[in-house]
Formats: structure tokens, sequence, C-alpha cells
């Protein structure tokens, strides 16, 4: 099994592994499958425009340190993402799309 380890000051956060390695561990804890992928996904928020990253991180207050922390990047390559130097994979993409679909506090 290949998983990926996301870490946040130092300690793991989540674990990343593929879908179909997903459903493997789900039949073999007796559990039922989703329909979809989009059914084991959270409900959808606004609709998240990466382009527009560093915009909407401003909108909310943000520092790019508070936003890189609170989705478990450092902020040097939240700054690449934002700059457009560098595409986050799926799993930053989504803990920063979940972050932007939760309510402002």
């Amino acid at each position: 099994m290949n998983v990926q380890v996301i870490e946040r000051d130092g300690q793991p956060e989540y674990a990343v592994l593929a879908w179909a390695e997903y459903l493997q561990l789900l039949a073999e804890a007796g559990r039922r499958q989703p329909e979809s992928r989009a059914a084991a996904e959270p409900a959808a928020g606004p609709v998240f425009e990466l382009a527009r990253l560093a915009e909407w991180r401003e909108a909310r207050g943000l520092s790019q340190e508070q936003l890189a922390r609170a989705v478990g990047i450092s902020p040097h390559y939240l700054g690449m993402i934002e700059r457009g130097e560098r595409q986050p994979d799926q799993a930053i993409g989504r803990a920063l799309e979940r972050h932007f679909a939760r309510p402002q506090e």
C-alpha cells in the first residue's frame, strides 16, 4: 500500500492513498463503499479557483503563514502556488478547497 502522510507541526494529520486501496480498506473493514468518489467527499462550497488563491486568502484577512499552516504546507510553498510557480497535488488542493468552503470565523 502506498500512503502519503501529510504532517502539521511535525505530527501526522492526513493519510492519502489511492482510491482503489481506499475501497479495499472499506471492504476489509466491512463498510459499505460509496457509490462514487463524489459521494465520499464533503459537500461543495463556493467554487474554488486556484488562480485567485491570494485574493481569497487576503479577503479572509489571512497571512500566507496562517493559511499555509492551516492546510499543512510551508508558507514558501504556498507563495509558489499563489505565484503560479507550482501546482499543488490533489491532497493539498482539496485541503485548500475545504478551508475556503468553511464559513469565516
